[in-house]
């Protein structure tokens, strides 16, 4: 028999077997992904507040976001793993940090394509700072942060392979244990499932987005 035949591109006999352990994968690949975009955001949120609020900061801001997003994934979760051992928590921090120069530029960018004369027509009508954000200026903003949304989430699914250097890595292990023993099966099953994962979530915050702003789509073209 041909190394190919002993060794296919897929086993559908390992795909059953190891459903259980493959499914289990595809959880913990999806769960530390929204959990790291979430973490993103909530830090994200006050940095874009600030920028926005005192705009000599933004350079600062972008600059600092930026710094993080140039620093090597491999080496970040190495770093991470002597302060918090072989946990989320390693994983976390440094995803989630790869997402804030995206979300911080495209909250920004948001807030800052609202037309000046709407929100001089929301002080107007005497809206509260908080009120006219909430309700006028977010509710513009969000095409924009929807796709900064995005471009962290599908970006976040392919980082996270790497996190099973750190046996946090999801679909990562089934990939790594793959290269480790030079059996394709588990690298494609893995592979083919970040991809389908990161399509999946790319599609579903696309859609929750055009529900949110139901008025992009009755725009004029």
């Amino acid at each position: 028999m041909s190394a190919s035949g002993r060794n296919p591109i897929i086993r559908w006999d390992y795909v059953v077997d190891q459903s259980d352990e493959i499914l289990a994968a595809l959880w913990q690949h999806l769960e530390l992904t929204l959990l790291s975009v979430a973490v993103g955001l909530a830090v994200s949120a006050p940095l874009a507040a600030l920028a926005l609020r005192h705009s000599w900061t933004t350079s600062a801001i972008t600059g600092f976001t930026g710094f993080l997003y140039t620093l090597p994934s491999v080496a970040l979760f190495a770093l991470l793993v002597p302060l918090f051992g072989l946990t989320r928590v390693s994983t976390i921090i440094p995803l989630a940090s790869y997402t804030l120069l995206i979300l911080v530029t495209n909250i920004i960018a948001g807030f800052r394509s609202v037309p000046e004369s709407v929100v001089d027509a929301a002080n107007g009508m005497g809206l509260t700072p908080a009120r006219r954000v909430l309700s006028v200026q977010l509710p513009l903003a969000m095409p924009s942060i929807i796709t900064g949304i995005r471009i962290a989430t599908v970006s976040t699914v392919g980082l996270l392979t790497v996190a099973a250097i750190i046996g946090q890595g999801g679909l990562g292990r089934l990939i790594l244990d793959g290269l480790r023993r030079a059996f394709w099966t588990p690298m494609t099953v893995g592979a083919l499932l970040s991809i389908l994962l990161a399509l999946v979530l790319d599609a579903v915050i696309l859609w929750l987005g055009r529900v949110a702003t139901p008025w992009v789509r009755k725009a004029p073209s």
